[in-house]
């Protein structure tokens, strides 16, 4: 009368299939919460409203970001996320290039010899950093510096 009917074994069959299920679902769940693209994005406004020149440095706890013209996206094991800028005048700047010494702190006038080769290296930056399909990039540290020289007054913005 207490005996295990025959076709028990259809039960721990079934109960470890659904206990392998959940054991791969679980651990596919990440580890870590996704990067703070907002707290980025933030400091970048900041220096973008502030009067020039300003400059800020944020640490990035992400493996891989990407900046664009229209906001920043963060990567790592735990999702991506993305922030957008609250003021467009927001330029992503390339490691190696003029640009990037004056990101960095440099004066506009020591990197070019005129404003308007500045202007120009800034929307050819621009241009680049509109296109739909900017590279991640790796980098520990976002340099946001806004300057303004000549016509131009622009929020440089670099990750080295």
């Amino acid at each position: 009368m207490f005996d295990a009917p025959v076709d028990v074994w259809y039960a721990w069959l079934g109960l470890a299939v659904a206990g392998a299920v959940a054991l791969g679902t679980v651990s596919a769940l990440p580890t870590a919460p996704p990067p703070d693209a907002a707290a980025v994005a933030g400091t970048v406004d900041t220096v973008t409203a502030a009067e020039a020149p300003a400059a800020a440095r944020y640490r990035l706890l992400a493996d891989e970001v990407r900046v664009t013209t229209r906001g920043v996206s963060l990567r790592s094991d735990g999702g991506t996320a993305f922030a957008a800028f609250a003021v467009g005048a927001v330029v992503p700047v390339e490691r190696g290039g003029p640009l990037a010494g004056v990101a960095l702190g440099d004066p506009p006038g020591r990197a070019f010899e005129t404003p308007a080769s500045f202007a120009g290296a800034v929307e050819r930056a621009r241009a680049a950093g509109r296109a739909g399909d900017a590279e991640w990039t790796t980098g520990r540290t976002l340099h946001a510096r806004h300057v303004s020289w000549g016509e131009t007054d622009v929020t440089l913005v670099l990750v080295a």
